[in-house]
């Protein structure tokens, strides 16, 4: 028995089981033996699962067209604040700076990682200064702004949580919801049950409780017409998340990239495929199975998000990034590689690249179907 194992099964003792939101927690996010702890990422080849950071350059230079629109229609704040939430080792961090923003005089970027671990790996890829650097104490409203464009940056640090204080900038979180522990319900012939973990002969098991009243009317708000057997996710701390991220803004956006889709959806959909684990790029075993030695993830649901508040914006990935560029990027790199083919660098072969790295990226079946969903501030 794992340290982990060891840790959920005492906690089922002297509570009697656990909750599925504290499950998911403890196998993703214990510091001693969860996922992320153990070595769980993103990556090509060392990775569990892939991002679009990880396909390439590409999604990055996209990202830093949009930080450059947002940076212009704010008024060119300086310093413009840039905080990443689940930024794992840094990738889109990488490929952001490496596209040379307009911005990046201005910019201040703020990798927000919890693991330790990954922390660790991002200062082996970026120059990381201390955090009072790059936040510094809050900048005074009635400050002359330096020209656009004459600032120190780019400034970028770590940090385990999102920042305290309010910024003038935009936080992004891509494919960081669908890692955030949930709660999971059934409907039942007779209403909605809370799915519990318990354990029987020491292993992990399902326990189905009736729901608390205030749940239950909430599940029946979601799915109202959800069947007998039907499963949906509440989905608590990705709520909690957007209320934080939104009150970590004096103006700007918050942008969430996800797989995502509304209750009701998930409801009339079999619970395997929006409660999904990963191994090395493979499909991982029933979530209860070894916990800490796969990812967890759920589906986005963008209804139980808006009861915080409604997305300005709401597209496909493969929408919002045509929106912002890629196939001019694209062109462009088609170009360098007609004109720098016979040289055959790493400029020619990168710039050959782009092509490949959109097709994946746009793919309505794979990446390109996830949702990217914009909160404006104020």
């Amino acid at each position: 028995m794992t340290g982990l194992d060891q840790l959920i099964t005492d906690r089922i003792a002297r509570f009697g089981s656990l909750r599925f939101d504290e499950f998911v927690d403890l196998a993703l996010n214990d510091q001693a033996s969860g996922f992320f702890a153990a070595g769980g990422r993103a990556g090509r080849r060392d990775g569990d699962f892939i991002t679009s950071p990880e396909v390439g350059p590409l999604f990055g230079a996209v990202v830093a067209r949009h930080l450059d629109a947002r940076w212009e229609d704010l008024g060119h704040p300086d310093p413009f604040v840039v905080v990443e939430a689940g930024a794992g080792r840094g990738a889109l961090a990488l490929s952001v700076l490496a596209a040379g923003p307009r911005c990046a005089a201005a910019l201040r970027y703020v990798l927000v990682e919890p693991s330790a671990a990954l922390r660790e790996a991002q200062a082996e890829h970026l120059a990381l200064v201390h955090p009072f650097e790059v936040l510094g104490p809050e900048a005074d409203p009635e400050a002359e702004l330096p020209p656009p464009g004459t600032g120190a940056g780019p400034l970028v640090c770590a940090l385990e949580d999102l920042p305290a204080q309010e910024v003038d900038g935009v936080v992004l979180a891509n494919e960081l919801l669908d890692n955030l522990p949930f709660r999971l319900l059934e409907r039942g012939a007779d209403g909605w049950s809370e799915v519990r973990v318990a354990s029987d002969a020491g292993q992990l098991v399902e326990l189905l409780v009736p729901a608390d009243e205030d749940v239950a009317a909430r599940a029946e708000v979601l799915a109202p017409d959800a069947r007998a057997g039907a499963r949906i996710p509440l989905q608590e701390a990705a709520g909690e998340w957007l209320r934080r991220a939104l009150g970590a803004l004096r103006r700007g956006s918050v942008v969430v990239v996800d797989y995502a889709d509304v209750t009701a959806r998930l409801a009339d959909r079999p619970v395997e495929e929006w409660l999904r684990t990963y191994r090395a790029h493979e499909r991982g075993g029933p979530p209860l199975r070894a916990p800490g030695t796969q990812d967890v993830t759920c589906e986005v649901a963008v209804d139980q998000l808006a009861t915080v508040a409604a997305p300005a914006s709401d597209r496909t990935q493969a929408e919002w990034l045509r929106h912002w560029g890629i196939e001019r990027l694209v062109e462009d790199g088609r170009r360098v590689w007609q004109e720098r083919a016979g040289v055959g660098d790493l400029a020619a072969l990168r710039a050959r690249s782009r092509a490949v790295e959109a097709e994946a990226l746009t793919d309505p079946t794979g990446l390109g179907a996830f949702r990217v969903l914009e909160w404006r501030v104020p």
